[in-house]
This record gives C-alpha cells, structure tokens and sequence, in this order.
C-alpha cells in the first residue's frame, strides 16, 4: 500500500473515532497491525488537527463565552470547564513523571472496548429515559476531569465514551453530555498534543528518521474533515437516540479482538 494511501486511511480513522465513544487510540493501535506504524508525533498531531476542526461546531457556546462573558451561568460553565481540564491536566503531569506509556498490546484494548460497550447497553438500559438535566454540576465536572484521566491510562476505554457514560449516571441528558465533553476533550487534548510536539521536536528519540511533514499535514487534513462530519452528526444524533448502539458495537469489536488474541496463541 502506498505510503500516502496508508496516511489517509489512518487520517479517517483518526477523524471518525477521536470524538465518537469508540476510542480512537484503541482504533489506531488495531489498524497499525496491518500498516506501517507511524511516529507518536504524527499520531499527535493528526489528533490536534480533529480537534481543531469541531471547533465551528459551538458557535453559540463559543460566542456566549466571549459576549456574555459577565453573566453568572456564563463563568459558571466555565469555572467547571477549567476545573474538569485541570484535574486531568494534573493527573497527565503525574503520569509524565512515572514516565507512564499505554500499553501497544491489542488485548487491553479488546477488554476497554468490551467492557465499556457493556456498560453503556446496561446503563442506557436502567436509565430508559429520553430525557435528562441540562445543568452542568461540580459532581459533573469532577467526573469528567477523572473520567479523562482513566481513558488516559487504559487504552480502548474512550476519552468521550467513559466521560458521556459517568455524566449521564449523574442525571445529565444525552446533548449535554456529549457537548460538554467536548468542550473539555478539545482543551484538554489540545494541550496534550501541544507539549507532544514540543518534545517530539526539542527531544527526538535517539535514531529516529525525520518526520515527513508533508505526510503529517495530509493525515490532520484528512482527520481534521472527517472529525467534522463525524462530529456534527453525532451531535444530531444524540438529540434523538441512546448510545446503546455504540455499545453494541463496541461488544462486537471487543469480542472479535479478544478471539483475534487467542486464536494467534
């Protein structure tokens, strides 16, 4: 397969799974067992160029954080943004000092999947309910702050999927919770990705090849706009469907995955 043909197909792969519950690492990981894997540095940025494309996606949020910025309700969202972000942030900075590295291994990820399907059929099952608040609580913003971080260290777990289950145990209804894990994941995962870059570039690995940016740059523009179709649809979706389908699929894949390993014994 040529070189750019593989870019383009882990672009889309980046695009479409970064923000749906389905982990887009734990996507990445399984389609680099049949492609050349590419650097950690390339992973990252294909990441930061998805999340800066969902971005359009919020212009009321955006546009109330900037012109109505005095209102109560306005610095209230927002002091629970920067609070779910920081505690994550914290916890990465922690990480980084146990020099932590996600395991590259394919049956943690068949686990995460599996298990976090699960939990999603079971949960949107007990709840059985279209509705849900739309109010934004401290027990909310906590959640999603740790919730972050566990997605951060199990592979397959999903940034939004362990986010969006945590908050919609805590009463919140389906396009709450999609959106305002988003809006952390996109400052959160931003920062990640810019603190990548700067010590992928000021402290390469000893031995490895200069990066083909022109490579990078078609794997973010190709991640960038299928993240955005991606994305925009699932916030359409969620205004009228559970999340049980994606559990569903995240079952499937889970228990394909964990054949895979034990067929290969």
């Amino acid at each position: 397969m040529p070189d750019w043909l593989v870019i383009v197909f882990l672009g889309l792969i980046e695009g479409v799974t970064e923000f749906l519950p389905v982990s887009s690492t734990g996507h990445l990981l399984i389609a680099e067992q049949f492609v050349n894997r590419q650097s950690d540095l390339f992973n990252v940025v294909i990441q930061a160029g998805a999340v800066l494309a969902v971005l359009p996606l919020f212009p009321q949020r955006l546009a109330q954080f900037f012109t109505r910025f005095r209102e109560d309700a306005t610095r209230d969202y927002l002091w629970k943004l920067f609070t779910a972000f920081a505690i994550t942030g914290a916890g990465g900075l922690v990480l980084e000092k146990l020099h932590f590295k996600l395991p590259e291994k394919i049956f943690p990820v068949a686990v995460a999947l599996l298990a976090g399907g699960v939990l999603f059929v079971v949960i949107e099952w007990l709840l059985a309910r279209p509705g849900g608040s739309t109010q934004i609580t401290w027990a909310v913003a906590l959640a999603v702050g740790v919730g972050q971080l566990v997605a951060a260290v199990f592979p397959g777990a999903s940034r939004s999927g362990t986010t969006i289950l945590l908050m919609l145990v805590l009463g919140l209804s389906r396009p709450a919770a999609t959106e305002f894990s988003f809006l952390v994941g996109i400052p959160t995962m931003l920062a990640a990705s810019g603190l990548k870059i700067l010590k992928a570039l000021h402290h390469p690995p000893p031995g490895t090849p200069p990066e083909n940016w022109a490579m990078v740059a078609l794997g973010a523009v190709v991640a960038a706009v299928v993240s955005f179709v991606a994305v925009k649809w699932l916030l359409r979706y969620v205004q009228t469907h559970t999340f049980t389908g994606f559990g569903w699929y995240r079952i499937a894949l889970g228990a394909a995955l964990l054949a895979w390993v034990f067929l290969e014994k």
